[in-house]
């Protein structure tokens, strides 16, 4: 089971959420028509089947509306759920409650909807040794979080921002001057604690690679699978190898039949349909 992130580093995040939806006035529906002191119990449930994610961020939701509030979280983030079961229960100031919904079922929905989608991507891979990888291809401001939902759903983080790793792409080796002088520039200045990876589209790319060192991972970026087994032939385990580009559901299986390490796919966070989440009251 994934650890939570700490609340102290979440809040920030929900806050802004919430403060974005309350805008200048506040709640105004709420506030004109809810009587004060007006105390409900609600559910949160699920319409769709899937993998919870960001369960932990609509109880602080709640929590920065209203401490007060009392809620009980019933299936945790990573966990199973089918469609119509419950996921938490809240109790207290009507007020508050309906104050928090929207941002509340906005998190949840859309990282169990990353959650969801990355296990049935994990699921594909069933009986080989390749992971699900996410990418940077992020909501900006939901970096964090939506890479946890990636987690949550049984994948893998890639790096989470351009100073974890070296990851040399295409564009980086044109403007160098081709795969040896980025690599030999690599092994010149790099320090010895940091990863690098290296992005190739051609087996003869790979070849250079290999030959020149100084890469911890190799990126094969929209090869077939057939020229994805002979890249893993070629490496013969010398570096870690990386799959990506046009990375489909349908094709996960087959790719991940190929031997390599790991499969990027970009659409578990940025093309995601969000897990249909309500609040019943």
């Amino acid at each position: 089971m994934t650890p939570p992130l700490p609340d102290l580093i979440l809040e920030p995040l929900v806050r802004a959420a919430l403060l974005e939806d309350l805008g200048a006035n506040g709640d105004i529906t709420t506030r004109t028509v809810i009587p004060p002191g007006t105390r409900m119990e609600a559910a949160i449930r699920a319409r769709d089947g899937g993998t919870a994610s960001g369960m932990q961020l609509a109880a602080l939701a709640f929590r920065l509306i209203d401490p007060a509030l009392r809620l009980e979280v019933l299936v945790s983030d990573g966990s199973a759920f089918a469609p119509g079961d419950t996921l938490a229960r809240i109790s207290g100031d009507a007020g508050a409650i309906l104050s928090a919904e929207r941002v509340a079922l906005n998190l949840a929905g859309r990282l169990s909807g990353i959650a969801t989608l990355t296990a049935a991507f994990v699921a594909e891979t069933r009986g080989t040794k390749t992971r699900i990888t996410c990418t940077r291809k992020t909501t900006p401001g939901l970096r964090l979080v939506e890479k946890q939902a990636v987690l949550h759903g049984g994948g893998f983080n890639h790096r989470v921002s351009l100073s974890d790793a070296i990851l040399i792409k295409d564009n980086h080796i044109a403007a160098a001057g081709g795969i040896r002088p980025v690599l030999q520039a690599v092994k010149a200045r790099a320090s010895h604690m940091m990863r690098v990876e290296i992005e190739v589209d051609r087996l003869d790319q790979l070849a250079e690679v290999l030959d020149e060192g100084g890469a911890d991972v190799v990126l094969l970026d929209n090869m077939d699978c057939e020229t994805l087994r002979q890249a893993v032939a070629m490496a013969g385990g010398r570096v870690v190898l990386e799959a990506s580009g046009n990375m489909r559901l349908a094709r996960i299986a087959d790719v991940a039949a190929t031997g390599v390490d790991y499969i990027s796919v970009g659409a578990l966070t940025h093309s995601v349909p969000v897990l249909d989440l309500g609040l019943d009251a």
